[in-house]
């Protein structure tokens, strides 16, 4: 076994790697970019390496810079988790050459599936089903459109290079298909550095349903399957597994063909071999195609650990180091089952947008797994994936996984930046969703009951006003002193998403109030750790940071303490201006001066945290100003375009 191993990337995924490197008594090196050089994984390894800048094109993707690292600390192999060099075939050759270990699979392996035509190719060859479609040299974009028509509307268009969603797009009518190609080809040539597609059909109503493999370069097995069709924009939401609805037939025909993929390339190590049913008459086996196969860790690997009882880092790390594959496929069997879902710093109700800040509360319950990368006090910054944590829950059946994940998101404390939470609590108490009656368009049909903001009761406003005159430990402090025929009162203002409220709190006596707003009054008593609100006693927290009140009650509730003495703020641009809706590159500017443009059109294009966002323009009306060029980095609230009449 390997006496010490660097890992090659950050966050949740360096740190889990850590753990068990720690367990199998593996010292452990972590790298770091600049942005990085506080963050947990490097405080957590053994020793740590600055790799350069906060840009992974300057940090996390110079393989020379890591291959040097190795040398000079001794690290016999390399894990490199997943994302940045995960799967660069030319990082694991650098790897080989310097007389190294690669903790994953060939070189070989590595360019067969990169590709998802040449994927394609060899799936068919190896007896695999896959997606009807065009996997042909010509990238014209009439070669390309005559495939579309060929293969049958709605088609979908999909990078020949990477993953994770990027430089994918549906289209569903011929009209559409110029605009889409375009897009698609941009993003795929920002983020992979190689811009051709492949066509495939687009399933009417598709599950994603990927199996988990594990080869030693000859022979495989595998780990049953996870469900991801939980998604948006092609990004996974939820994972769990086993996949609700699956079939023992079906189980078995799914794990055979993705051992055979596995077997036919020589598979060593960790891969995930995804796949898509057609579940518009539930899932079937004649009805399921290979997608891609990912040559690495996946994101969701922990609910296949949860219901095997395997550490996958650990069966990487020793088949790396030379073990033959040490079971059979009837030694593995499914233990109940396993629900992760991914907790982001981003803005459901609006669009997603990722958000940044500084945690200033993180912490979940006990019965959980959670896998995070950042702490309490750390920044969330524009450089990387705005991925907070991973909370995954294991139960005797899914409908009490999901349960659990519900009870760890609503009494968890995440504060200081926007998060999906809330969202992903209406997700898993969704009735479609709690049925296992899934998509990978459930999200996008559901819109707004999913993802508009949970509007906070009087009772939270109370708390928050508690808390912002430095009462929520229950001590009445100063206000309770001595006063004439009534108790002391203040009067409190907040403000939650730009809409301002007062409240009055009278202090009744050490831990006693009474909070009142317009017609609401409220009798308030701390007890414990616990509060009495009317005589309800309820599990909530809040907290003020600096000028933000946060409660913590089931969700997230977010007010701005706001000073009566301060003058009024400037009125905002308004719709007259564009604005970046945070730190990022802007990638693309579409209109010159002069342009006349109608409101949604698309006017710039913003690269941030691996995505790119479309802004668009708030009304009809004459570019007046492009106040930013393409290719600039821009901040947050940058003006960077201006329209008149």
């Amino acid at each position: 076994m390997f006496r010490t191993v660097l890992i090659a990337n950050r966050g949740e995924i360096a740190c889990r790697v850590i753990r068990t490197c720690r367990r199998m008594g593996i010292a452990t090196v972590a790298v770091y970019s600049d942005a990085d050089a506080d963050a947990p994984h490097v405080a957590l390894a053994d020793r740590a390496v600055r790799l350069g800048g906060a840009a992974p094109a300057d940090s996390y993707l110079r393989g020379d810079a890591i291959v040097d690292a190795m040398r000079a600390t001794g690290a016999q192999a390399v894990h490199p988790g997943y994302g940045f060099l995960s799967e660069n075939a030319e990082f694991a050759d650098a790897v080989a050459a310097a007389g190294l270990v690669f903790v994953g699979p060939s070189a070989r392996a590595m360019r067969i599936m990169g590709r998802k035509d040449a994927a394609k190719a060899a799936m068919r060859e190896a007896g695999v089903p896959v997606v009807p479609g065009h996997e042909g040299a010509d990238q014209s974009d009439a070669a390309l459109a005559d495939a579309a028509a060929a293969v049958g509307y709605p088609v979908l268009i999909k990078a020949v290079a990477g993953g994770g969603g990027k430089g994918m797009r549906a289209v569903h009518a011929p009209g559409d298909f110029a605009d889409a190609l375009g897009a698609a080809r941009a993003e795929a040539r920002g983020a992979f550095g190689d811009d051709r597609v492949l066509i495939e059909r687009l399933i009417d109503r598709p599950r994603h349903v990927e199996v988990q493999v594990f080869g030693d370069g000859t022979r495989a097995v595998h780990l049953f399957e996870r469900d991801c069709s939980l998604q948006r924009r092609h990004q996974k939401v939820l994972e769990e597994a086993p996949a609700p609805g699956m079939s023992p037939a079906l189980r078995d025909a799914m794990g055979a063909a993705a051992v055979r993929a596995a077997e036919a390339i020589g598979y060593g190590g960790a891969g995930t071999v995804e796949f898509v049913a057609d579940a518009t008459d539930g899932l079937r086996a004649d009805r399921f195609f290979f997608l891609e196969m990912n040559t690495r860790l996946q994101v969701e690997h922990p609910v296949t650990e949860a219901v095997t009882g395997i550490d996958l880092v650990e069966w990487q790390l020793r088949v790396a180091a030379g073990e033959p594959l040490w079971v059979e496929q009837d030694d593995l069997s499914l233990d109940g089952h396993a629900v992760e879902v991914r907790l982001y710093a981003e803005d459901p109700a609006n669009g997603f947008l990722p958000a940044t800040g500084q945690l200033t509360h993180l912490s979940f319950p006990p019965t959980v797994r959670v896998d995070a990368g950042v702490a309490a006090g750390d920044p969330i910054g524009p450089d990387y994936d705005p991925m907070i944590a991973k909370v995954i829950a294991h139960a005797p059946t899914r409908a009490a996984a999901l349960a659990k994940v519900d009870h760890a998101l609503s009494n968890a404390r995440v504060a200081g930046t926007a998060t999906n939470l809330s969202f992903l609590r209406r997700l898993v108490r969704d009735p479609d969703v709690v049925a296992g009656d899934v998509d990978t368009g459930l999200i996008a049909r559901k819109g707004a009951a999913l993802t508009d903001r949970p509007v906070p009761c009087t009772r939270s406003r109370s708390l928050a006003a508690l808390a912002a005159l430095g009462l929520a430990d229950g001590d009445g402090g100063p206000w309770q002193g001595f006063a004439l025929w009534a108790p002391l009162a203040w009067v409190q203002p907040l403000v939650w998403q730009g809409e301002g409220f007062e409240v009055r709190v009278a202090v009744l006596g050490p831990g006693r109030f009474r909070a009142t707003l317009g017609d609401a009054v409220h009798e308030i008593v701390r007890d414990g750790a616990r509060w009495r609100i009317d005589g309800d006693s309820v599990a909530a927290d809040a907290v003020r940071d600096g000028d933000a009140v946060h409660v913590f009650w089931g969700n997230v509730y977010g007010f701005a303490v706001a000073d009566p003495l301060a003058p009024a703020e400037a009125e905002a641009p308004g719709a007259d201006v564009v604005t970046a809706p945070m730190p990022g590159l802007l990638r693309e500017v579409r209109v010159a001066v002069g342009d006349a443009v109608a409101a949604g059109d698309r006017l710039a294009v913003l690269e941030a945290m691996k995505m790119e966002h479309a802004l668009r323009a708030p009304r009809d009306g004459t570019v007046a100003e492009v106040l930013a060029a393409a290719g600039t980095p821009v901040a947050a609230g940058a003006a960077l375009i201006r329209l008149a009449g």
